[in-house]
């Protein structure tokens, strides 16, 4: 009887959890004629840096693999016939060793990314390479304040682990949003709000009013469960400092959907739809794949550590 054919899936996101959920459940069968068709094993890699992931459906393994040579000994010992890099959009470096990994063991890999956010008529973005560049653009900002010597009230959705680069900044208060207790060094003012996207248009609106929010600091983590907070930053007119997500590495295929990565591995498994099961894998199913779950700090198991 022939293995299933066996997919790791390293998430923290919600496209890889509803990729794993369309593809968990999808054992081998017999056909009419007698014949049995392999199915699919599904797992799960979570690296274990948020303290309530959403867990998938599927078998699931928590923690790091020990860099490229461990992602690809596993792969090998594991015996994994594709790879799927559904991580947040900022986890460069899981990224960089699953190419490497890949690589190394011949292991077809595709990396599922939402696509990233597109300012419309209205926004007032500031587009930066890096958080440290992000606390340059907002330290010019507050410069240009147009009443001197007020403090800028900074919303802050950079992620957990993000706040060191803000941290020599004197100036700004700032509002933190994230899923777990944020790491230091921080900034010298600070409140910090601990929650889980996603989150309502009204919700955001009430809370930049609320705080006096001024100016907007995020990553283009891309996707609906926490966009909204950018809609009500144009409504009030707001300037939004926007973090770029690094590329994705050379020579890696990129979908945008875990519907896209289904059919991907349809056609890789060569098992087509009848063996997949028609029912849960098409795009129909899926739903739509732009909101994230839960890993806002790159590479972390949920990727709405940044909200």
């Amino acid at each position: 009887m022939s293995e299933p054919f066996h997919v790791l899936i390293l998430g923290g996101t919600t496209e890889s959890r509803r990729l794993a959920e369309s593809l968990y459940g999808h054992d081998g069968t017999y056909g009419h004629d007698g014949t049995y068709r392999p199915g699919l094993r599904v797992t799960s890699s979570l690296a274990g840096r948020v303290t309530r992931p959403v867990p998938p459906p599927g078998e699931i393994r928590i923690g790091g693999f020990g860099g490229a040579e461990g992602l690809a000994r596993w792969l090998r010992e594991h015996r994994v016939d594709a790879l799927i890099d559904a991580t947040h959009p900022f986890a460069a470096t899981i990224s960089r060793n699953a190419a490497l990994a890949a690589d190394d063991a011949h292991v077809p890999l595709l990396a599922v990314r939402r696509p990233s956010w597109v300012p419309v008529a209205g926004d007032d973005w500031h587009s930066v390479g890096s958080l440290a560049e992000a606390a340059e653009a907002l330290a010019a900002l507050s410069a240009l304040s147009a009443v001197p010597g007020r403090r800028r009230r900074v919303f802050l959705t950079t992620g957990r682990t993000g706040l060191a680069a803000f941290a020599r900044l004197d100036g700004p208060w700032f509002l933190v949003r994230s899923v777990d207790a944020p790491e230091p060094p921080y900034p010298a003012r600070m409140e910090t709000i601990l929650d889980r996207g996603p989150f309502t248009l009204d919700g955001e609106r009430e809370l930049l009013r609320r705080h006096r929010i001024d100016t907007v600091v995020t990553k283009d983590s891309g996707g609906a469960a926490t966009a909204p907070k950018l809609t009500a930053a144009r409504e009030t007119g707001l300037p939004v400092v926007v973090v770029r997500r690094p590329p994705t590495p050379e020579g890696v295929a990129v979908v945008g959907s875990a519907a896209e990565a289904v059919a991907w591995l349809r056609q890789l498994s060569g098992l087509g739809s009848e063996a997949l099961g028609s029912g849960g894998l098409g795009s129909e199913a899926l739903g739509s794949e732009a909101e994230p779950c839960a890993s806002g700090a790159p590479g972390p198991s949920d990727d709405r550590a940044s909200g």
